[in-house]
């Protein structure tokens, strides 16, 4: 009975202390979307389109995989940069086997896309993003040569 009473009067004395917003702190509104996070998505997406052209053709390993490797390297830095949690890439259809010519086309298109993107965003970036924006353009002009 006495336990019964405690935490009815616990309860009760909760119920009012949440009203005054005591435990409910309105921090804000929640953070926009950070300017880099279409950068990452982009980054999946190439990481995503080299390992679907690999599937396809296996005889571009020694190609593909470094290029890959470096596009899920960026993601996984610009998503902890942007404190976003990095989300998987889904698996690109772009690659069919047996036309090598017109998928290394189609990667170089894309890591075009991307390397304007990027330098894009680094122009307009703050110092300390800067650095790291440039790389990634830089990377990526570096993968439309290696892909012609």
């Amino acid at each position: 009975m006495l336990g019964a009473g405690a935490l009815l009067a616990l309860g009760g004395a909760t119920a009012p202390l949440t009203g005054c917003d005591l435990f409910d702190r309105d921090e804000g509104p929640p953070p926009g979307p950070d300017p880099l996070e279409p950068l990452a998505a982009e980054a999946r997406d190439l990481a995503a389109r080299h390992r679907a052209a690999l599937a396809a053709d296996p005889d571009l390993a020694e190609l593909l995989t470094p290029i890959a490797e470096a596009h899920e390297a960026h993601a996984g830095e610009l998503a902890r940069l942007t404190r976003r949690p990095a989300a998987s890439a889904a698996p690109s259809a772009d690659a069919t086997p047996g036309d090598r010519a017109a998928m290394l086309d189609a990667l170089r298109e894309a890591e075009q896309r991307g390397r304007e993107t990027a330098a894009k965003l680094c122009a307009e970036a703050p110092a300390g993003r800067a650095a790291l924006l440039g790389s990634i353009a830089a990377a990526r002009a570096t993968h439309v040569e290696a892909l012609r």
